[in-house]
């Protein structure tokens, strides 16, 4: 009887439902696990963003701010302008691309196009300024007027990045 009970329901309970109900088990088990090892890493990394000195990741975000804030970035190029002797004028913006060439970047940018009037030695200190400049900016494209009193007519485009 004990044989017949073993092939009739035991055998059949243990090998479909009871043994479909253990491999769901298992695999929560190892998602339970994966999600620990989840927790784990996150909390490593929690430790070590707040291990970085606040100045440092402040630099860090005037370097590479998570926006584009054209409206602050124009008045400081205004006013290094200003402190180089240079006159801005025509200022724009082109539209917005990712960067450096992948639309899956996690950096975008936009070319900045500009015209400037001032002496040469007044345009060497303002690209000096943006060199020395906290923010990420490039210098694409320069075009120089000429002239006979000394004071030149620039165009120049100024590529800036922002993170996404």
């Amino acid at each position: 009887i004990a044989i017949a009970i073993f092939f009739v329901y035991v055998s059949p309970v243990w090998n479909g439902p009871v043994a479909s109900l253990s491999a769901a088990i298992k695999a929560d088990n190892d998602a339970l696990a994966a999600s620990a090892d989840y927790v784990q890493r996150e909390n490593e990394l929690a430790a070590q963003r707040d291990a970085i000195d606040p100045a440092e990741l402040s630099r860090a975000e005037v370097m590479l701010p998570d926006s584009v804030d054209n409206v602050s970035l124009i008045l400081d190029l205004d006013a290094l302008a200003a402190r180089s002797g240079l006159q801005l004028s025509d200022i724009n913006v082109a539209q917005t691309k990712s960067a450096p060439t992948t639309s899956a970047s996690p950096v975008g940018s936009a070319d900045l196009t500009l015209s400037a009037i001032g002496s040469y030695t007044a345009l060497q200190t303002f690209l000096t300024g943006i060199e020395q400049s906290a923010r990420l900016l490039d210098v694409t494209n320069l075009s120089v007027e000429g002239s006979d009193t000394g004071v030149y007519g620039y165009k120049m485009s100024i590529r800036l990045y922002w993170l996404r």
